[in-house]
């Protein structure tokens, strides 16, 4: 077989976004059909094919999955059998990630503000894994990091004044909390050196960087690769040259949401990035994808159960809510529907004239709607709908409110669905509060 025909083949068995109207809907009607709904459903093949990709766009980079898109342990076992370490934000990413198998030489710490018990704990994993590398975005934080004995690994992060992402909440490239400021780094990482072990410098402009952002994030990787070559100039002015191992510019990369968006052109992204951090004499470019890596992996599985007309239009009532899936409500984030059908006595959704409805939750809240002036298949009560593009910070976000005991995820790989988290029970609700007070005998009916 030629090379080109293999790429081609590859590319149809990989394609770089999968719609929600590429997922099998007899095998998703299935799953609910088992395991009710609401339901998260994660393909581990997909994962592997996206991590694929990406080592494939940076074959000479080091690539770190971003655990805080998705934390569940079968995805980060995915994640680690396809090659990429692990980037965690908490000291609970941290001991997911140990126990998923990544040792401390694939663990790379990136909390911001650390709480107290966050650092003990992470500093007691640094002296059992030493390879473990932990970054910090504060002179604060080192300080902190001296008091507790540590001198391991370190990486520095930086605030370069550069920030982009799908909304001012995710934008963190040039958010005062994030990272020293750029003017200040050089001298705080020459300082640092004096009392850890420097390996790298660190930026991240935001989550969800669309194409019409990469002017941002192509400054963001150039400020970076200038601070990585001033610091270890064989021949500095006033400084002795640090022994960094790497430059790492965060991850960002967006996906497609919207079914008419073009996906990311990965391949020009990874050659925009090499151009602009340029050359970095023997130092390692890192980067870290969360979302890329899992978004397009994930659908949400919701049963409707109330189909009410109104005079402002059709608003259909469905099982999930912004307690399952919160971006919609805290980011007026946009995830495709798809009527799968399942109503008794309604036709399948294909035969079904088109109606522009509001999509509500459960959850007593204005905020709590997955979409409004929405075009879906003439939706019925029973009906099976699939939200797309849900396994990024979906089943992460997900939360108690209204005392809504969290939903059941299955994980598909080689054909077959496990169960990986179980649905939540109402007992579950209260078992904190029962074994604070002494009364938590597991109630299993509720």
């Amino acid at each position: 077989m030629s090379r080109r025909n293999s790429d081609a083949e590859d590319a149809d068995a990989n394609p770089p976004v999968r719609r929600v109207s590429d997922w099998d809907a007899d095998r998703l009607a299935a799953l609910a059909a088992e395991h009710d709904t609401p339901l998260y459903v994660q393909d581990l093949d997909r994962v592997r094919e996206n991590c694929e990709r990406l080592l494939s766009a940076f074959p000479d980079a080091d690539v770190r999955y971003a655990v805080k898109a998705h934390t569940g342990r079968a995805v980060l076992e995915a994640v680690r059998e396809a090659g990429l370490d692990a980037e965690c934000a908490s000291a609970g990413e941290v001991d997911r990630a140990l126990a998923a198998g990544f040792g401390g030489d694939r663990l790379h710490y990136t909390a911001v503000n650390p709480p107290a018990r966050d650092l003990d704990y992470v500093v007691d994993v640094a002296e059992r894994e030493p390879g473990l590398t932990v970054t910090a975005g504060a002179v604060d934080t080192l300080d902190r990091l001296a008091e507790r004995g540590y001198d391991g690994r370190l990486c520095l992060r930086v605030n370069p004044g550069v920030g982009a992402g799908h909304h001012a909440k995710v934008t963190t490239g040039s958010a005062p909390k994030f990272g020293v400021p750029y003017d200040r780094a050089a001298g705080v990482a020459r300082e640092a050196a004096e009392r850890f072990d420097v390996v790298g410098v660190h930026a991240h402009a935001g989550s969800g960087i669309d194409p019409d952002q990469l002017d941002s994030h192509r400054e963001l990787v150039a400020r970076m690769g200038d601070l990585a070559l001033e610091l270890t100039d064989p021949d500095p002015a006033d400084a002795d040259p640090l022994d960094l191992e790497y430059v790492d510019v965060g991850g960002g990369f967006g996906v497609p949401y919207r079914e008419d968006d073009d996906p990311l052109d990965l391949p020009a992204v990874a050659d925009a990035t090499r151009d602009a951090v340029g050359d970095l004499r023997g130092l390692a470019l890192a980067i870290e994808p969360g979302r890329y890596v899992v978004a397009d992996a994930g659908v949400l599985l919701t049963r409707a159960n109330t189909v009410k007309p109104t005079p402002e239009g059709t608003v259909v009532g469905v099982d999930a809510g912004m307690t399952d899936l919160l971006r919609p409500a805290m980011y007026d984030a946009y995830h495709p529907i798809r009527n799968l059908g399942g109503a008794d006595g309604e036709p399948a959704p294909a035969d079904r004239e088109t109606e522009s409805v509001a999509v509500a939750g459960p959850i007593c809240e204005t905020g709590d709607s997955f979409c409004t002036d929405r075009a879906l298949a003439r939706p019925a009560r029973g009906d099976l709908l699939a939200i797309g593009v849900a396994g990024a910070y979906g089943y992460e976000m997900a939360n108690q409110y209204n005392s809504r005991p969290r939903p059941a995820e299955v994980a598909l790989a080689d054909g077959e669905a496990t169960v990986v988290r179980r649905r939540e029970r109402l007992a579950d609700l209260t078992t904190a509060e029962r074994e604070a007070d002494g009364t938590a005998e597991t109630e299993v009916g509720r």
